[in-house]
């Protein structure tokens, strides 16, 4: 963070806080923080190809590779397979394209 974007920066920019403990070794605050959030944040070991593989799909769509990490996670933990999550992209690219009417038009006359 730059400090010229922090309100406060100037308060708090000559403290030295190199002896504080962690959120995980204070146990009220690591408490605070469980209850306040829905996020926890964890540190993991991940095969560097599979962060690669995140990070470039993160920049081809401007999006932020730990978002897109959660949500295949949350996917995976939900049972979804490969077909549901590619049946789900191309209907959102359909409707990007189409639009959600003309979609639903087109389909109502593949049928009928």
């Amino acid at each position: 963070m730059k400090s010229s974007s922090d309100k406060i920066f100037e308060d708090f920019k000559d403290l030295d806080f190199a002896d504080a403990k962690t959120v995980a070794e204070t146990p009220h605050l690591a408490k605070l923080q469980a209850q306040s959030g829905r996020k926890t944040r964890i540190t993991m070991r991940i095969d560097t190809e599979v962060l690669a593989i995140f990070k470039a799909r993160a920049a081809m769509v401007r999006g932020n590779y730990q978002t897109m990490m959660n949500n295949a996670l949350k996917q995976f933990a939900q049972g979804l397979t490969l077909s549901d999550m590619v049946r789900e992209a191309v209907r959102e690219s359909l409707d990007a394209c189409l639009g959600k009417d003309a979609r639903r038009t087109g389909r109502k006359r593949a049928r009928g």
